[in-house]
């Protein structure tokens, strides 16, 4: 909840900078295998988070950090992309901005959902320093319960760096060797040569 002493004009809805982006996937677009491209999906992510983040920021906006790409299904040359974006959590500088990609057959009608993903995002002044962001004015069930897994994401993530931190470089090469039994690696350390 708002401060009472904080002006709720500092507050955007999500509806505000809610964002979509439609573009026909073209054979240029295509692998190897026919299909399209991730990294093509990934810009066309990466395109739509800056959207949405810097109509709700006001501001530019770079990308810090995307978490978790699945693709779910493959994306045809001929389909439709629709990739939907909104601002899912707002910190002092930084804002989470949710995207749903779906893929459309304009013959058969047939929709799949083919990645989500969260882009941290970082709104920046004209010095190219943080910036802080509005508030986000959460409206529905939907839009406080979307607030709070990404509050939890960057609690997890947090405490995974900060875990990550306090493992040991030096550790036991012997405990190593032990831990790595059974996984796809082969082990060959070189003596040093004096």
């Amino acid at each position: 909840m708002p401060d009472p002493s904080e002006n709720i004009k500092a507050y955007k809805s999500v509806h505000f900078s809610r964002t979509t982006i439609t573009e026909l996937m073209i054979p240029s677009y295509a692998n190897f295998g026919g299909k399209i491209h991730g990294g093509i999906l990934l810009s066309l992510m990466d395109k739509v988070a800056y959207v949405c983040a810097a109509k709700h920021a006001g501001n530019y906006c770079v990308t810090a950090s995307i978490d978790t790409v699945n693709f779910l299904e493959p994306v045809e040359v001929g389909e439709l992309v629709s990739l939907m974006a909104s601002v899912n959590y707002v910190g002092k500088t930084s804002l989470v901005v949710g995207i749903r990609v779906i893929s459309e057959n304009v013959k058969t009608n047939v929709i799949k959902h083919t990645n989500t993903s969260y882009f941290t995002m970082v709104a920046k002044n004209e010095q190219n320093q943080p910036v802080e962001v509005p508030g986000l004015i959460l409206e529905t069930q939907e839009q406080i319960r979307r607030f709070e897994e990404a509050r939890r994401r960057k609690v997890e993530k947090q405490n995974s760096i900060n875990n990550a931190r306090k493992t040991n470089p030096d550790m036991d090469l012997d405990e190593c060797k032990q831990n790595l039994k059974g996984e796809r690696c082969v082990i060959q350390v070189k003596k040093a040569q004096k």
